[in-house]
C-alpha cells in the first residue's frame, strides 16, 4: 500500500499531462479520483498502524549503499494523512475555482505531481531520497505558482520562489553531505546510533552541520532570511496557495526538523534555529497587520504560525511543533479556500477595502470563515489552534522566558489582525459593485469549507489528535502563567481588532514601512544590483578587454597585422626587390662591422 501511496501520484500526473491534458473534465475525474484513493490508503496505513517499511538498492558503489526505501513510523502515517487529506479537500475545491481555466488539465497534472513530491519526501527513509523529492517539490511549487504564466507577475513569483529555495537547498545538501562524513550514514534509523559518539567527536563541525541541515528549512519553510518568496507565492491560483501554505511544501521543512530531531538535541545550534523561529514569527505577524490583501495576511500568518513551530522544534519540543502543525493544516487550509470562495465571488477581487458586508451575501462561507479565524486566534477551549498553540507556549516558557514574551506579542498579534480583516471583509456594508453583487459560491467549493470547519473544532481534541499524531501527540500540564497570556492576549488582540476597524472604508492606522514589510525587498533588490550587477560589469569588462581583447583577439590581431606587413612587402615589383636586397647587404656589412 506504501509504494502505491507513492506511485499513483506520478502515473496521475503522466497521464494527465501527456494523455488527458486538453481534457480539462477527465483530467479532473482521474485527478481527483486519485487523490481520494491515497487518502484511503494513509487512512488505512494510519489505523493499522504499520511500523515496518520496505526498501531496494538504488546504487552500489563498494561497500557503499544508497536504497530507495519507505519509512512507515507514526510521524510519517501522521502526516500522510495530513497531506492527503487536505490534498484531497483542495482537489475538491479545484474543480469549482478553476471551472473555466483553459489550462485546467496542465493544473491538475502539476498537483499530482506536488503529491508525488511531498509523498516521497514524507515517506523518504534516508536523507538522499528526502533531497530528491524536497527538489521535486521545488519544481512542482515552481509550475504551480507560476501556472498563469502569460501574466507577468506569476512569473516573477515563481522564480522568486524558485531561486529563493536554491539558496536554502545548497546549505541543506552541504548538511547531508556533513552529517554523512561524521555518521557513516545517510538513512535516519543508523543514524541514530551514531549521532552522538559523532556529535561528540566534532562537537563544533556537528553544530554547523545541522545549521547547514535548517537551511534547507529555511529556504522551504521562508524563514528570514529567506521569508521573501512566501507572500509572491499568492500570485497562483488560491487552492495552490491552501496547498503550499496548509499541509505540504512550508510543513516539510517542521516535518523535517521533527524527522531529524535527534541531531537537534545533540547540539547548542539549536537555540539559534529557535530564536530565527521567534524572530520570524514576530516579524511576520507585525507585517500582517498592514496588508490589505486578503491572501497576503494569511500569507504572513503562515510565517507567523511557522515561525511557532520552528521555534518550539529548536527548544527541543517537536512534538509540540508536529501537533500546531497538524491542527494549522486544517484550520489554514479553511482560511485560504475561505478567501479563494471570497474572491471568487468578488470577481477575483482581493484587496480586503474593496469587499466588505458579505456576511449575509456568503453565509455559508462567513460560517466557516469565522470558525478558521477563531482556530488561529485560538479560542480557548472551543478550537484546535487553542490546545496545539498551548503546547507551543509551554515549551517556550520551560526552555525560554525572552522567547515566551515573543510568542505572548504574537498570540496578541494574531487575533488583532483576523479580526481586522474578518471584520473589513464580512461585516459592514459592501463598498463596491463586486461586493454588492457578490452571492455564494457552489456547493463543490462549500463542501471542503464545511469539512475543514469541523476539522478545525475537533482536530485538537486528545481522541483525535493521538490517532493521527500517535506517539507524537503531546498534552504537557499548562502553567496558570500561560493559560493566562494566552487566553488575555487573545481577548484584548480580538477586542482592540473589532473596535478600531469596525465601519471604517479604509485602513485607520497606515504605516507605510510596515506594509512594505520593512523595505526588506527593496534592499535585497539593491543588494543584488550592487554585487550581482556589479560583479556581472567588470567580468563582461574584463571578458571584453582583457580576455578577449589582449589573449584571444589579440594573438589573433598580432597574426593579421604581421600578415598585411608580408603582403605589402610582396609587391611583385623587381625595382623594389632590388632596392630591399640593397638595403638588406648594407644592414648585414653593418652588423659585422660594427656589432
Amino acid at each position: 500500500m506504501a509504494w502505491l501511496l507513492l506511485i499513483l501520484p506520478l502515473v496521475t500526473a503522466a497521464v494527465t499531462a501527456l494523455v488527458t491534458r486538453k481534457n480539462g473534465s477527465v483530467s479532473a475525474y482521474i485527478s481527483v479520483a486519485s487523490v481520494i484513493a491515497t487518502l484511503a490508503i494513509s487512512v488505512l496505513m494510519l489505523l493499522q498502524g504499520t511500523k515496518d517499511g520496505s526498501s531496494f538498492t538504488w546504487i552500489a558503489v563498494g561497500d557503499f549503499k544508497l536504497n530507495i526505501g519507505l519509512a512507515l513510523d507514526s510521524l510519517s502515517r501522521g502526516m500522510m494523512f495530513i497531506v492527503t487529506f487536505i490534498g484531497t479537500l483542495v482537489h475538491i475545491f479545484s474543480l469549482g475555482y478553476m471551472k473555466g481555466d483553459e489550462s485546467k488539465g496542465r493544473y491538475l497534472a502539476c498537483l499530482s505531481l506536488f503529491m508525488f513530491s511531498m509523498t516521497g519526501s514524507v515517506l523518504a527513509d534516508n536523507f538522499v531520497m528526502m533531497f530528491i523529492f524536497w527538489e521535486l517539490v521545488g519544481v512542482s511549487s515552481y509550475l504551480l505558482i507560476g501556472h498563469w504564466f502569460t501574466k507577468n507577475a506569476p512569473v516573477e513569483a515563481a522564480k522568486k520562489a524558485f531561486l529563493t529555495n536554491r539558496i536554502g537547498d545548497f546549505g541543506f545538501m552541504i548538511g547531508i553531505l556533513m552529517i554523512w562524513g561524521m555518521t557513516g550514514s545517510i538513512a535516519f534509523d543508523e543514524m541514530k546510533e551514531t549521532a552522538s559518539a559523532a556529535a561528540t567527536a566534532h562537537s563544533k563541525m556537528f553544530g554547523i552541520a545541522v545549521l547547514c541541515l535548517f537551511c534547507g528549512a529555511v529556504g522551504k519553510s521562508a524563514m528570514m532570511p529567506l521569508h521573501v518568496w512566501l507572500p509572491d507565492a499568492m500570485e497562483g491560483p488560491t487552492p495552490v496557495s491552501a496547498l503550499i501554505h496548509a499541509a505540504t511544501m512550508v510543513a516539510a521543512s517542521v516535518f523535517m526538523l521533527a524527522r531529524v530531531s535527534f541531531l537537534l538535541s545533540l547540539t547548542e545550534a539549536a537555540q539559534l534555529i529557535a530564536w530565527i523561529g521567534a524572530i520570524t514569527s514576530l516579524f511576520a505577524a507585525v507585517v500582517a497587520t498592514q496588508q490589505n490583501d486578503i491572501k497576503k495576511v494569511l500569507a504572513y500568518s503562515t510565517l507567523s504560525q511557522l515561525g511557532y513551530m520552528v521555534m518550539a522544534a529548536g527548544l527541543n519540543a517537536s512534538d509540540a511543533a508536529m501537533f500546531h502543525l497538524y491542527t494549522h493544516a486544517g484550520f489554514k487550509a479553511l482560511l485560504f479556500l475561505g478567501a479563494g470562495a471570497v474572491i471568487y465571488a468578488c470577481h477575483h477581487e482581493q484587496d480586503m477595502w474593496k469587499m466588505g458586508g458579505l456576511s449575509k451575501k456568503m453565509p455559508i462561507t462567513f460560517a466557516t470563515f469565522a470558525i478558521g479565524t477563531a482556530a488561529l486566534a485560538a479560542v480557548p477551549y472551543v478550537t484546535s489552534g487553542f490546545f496545539s498553540k498551548e503546547q507551543i507556549l509551554v515549551s517556550a516558557y520551560n526552555g525560554n522566558k525572552m522567547m515566551f514574551f515573543i510568542a505572548g506579542l504574537v498570540a496578541f498579534l494574531t487575533p488583532f489582525y483576523m479580526m481586522r480583516m474578518f471584520t473589513a471583509v464580512f461585516l459592514g456594508k459592501p463598498r463596491t459593485d463586486q461586493a454588492e453583487h457578490a452571492k455564494e459560491v457552489p456547493s463543490v467549493m462549500n463542501l471542503p469549507l464545511i469539512v475543514l470547519a469541523a476539522v478545525s473544532i475537533v482536530a485538537g481534541f486528545g481522541v483525535v489528535a493521538k490517532v493521527v499524531l500517535g506517539e507524537h501527540y503531546v498534552h504537557a500540564a499548562v502553567p496558570f502563567e500561560v493559560l493566562f497570556v494566552s487566553v488575555s492576549t487573545m481577548i484584548v488582540g480580538a477586542g482592540l481588532g473589532f473596535v478600531l476597524y469596525r465601519g471604517k472604508e479604509s485602513e485607520p492606522l497606515p504605516v507605510a514601512f510596515i506594509r512594505d514589510k520593512f523595505y526588506l525587498d527593496e534592499i535585497y533588490i539593491a543588494i543584488v544590483r550592487v554585487f550581482q550587477d556589479g560583479v556581472a560589469y567588470v567580468s563582461k569588462a574584463l571578458d571584453h578587454h582583457v580576455v578577449d581583447g589582449i589573449t584571444s583577439r589579440g594573438s589573433a590581431s598580432t597574426v593579421v597585422g604581421l600578415g598585411s606587413l608580408f603582403r605589402r612587402i610582396q609587391v611583385g615589383n623587381l625595382q623594389a626587390y632590388a632596392f630591399l636586397f640593397g638595403a638588406g647587404v648594407i644592414l648585414v656589412v653593418y652588423l659585422l662591422v660594427f656589432a
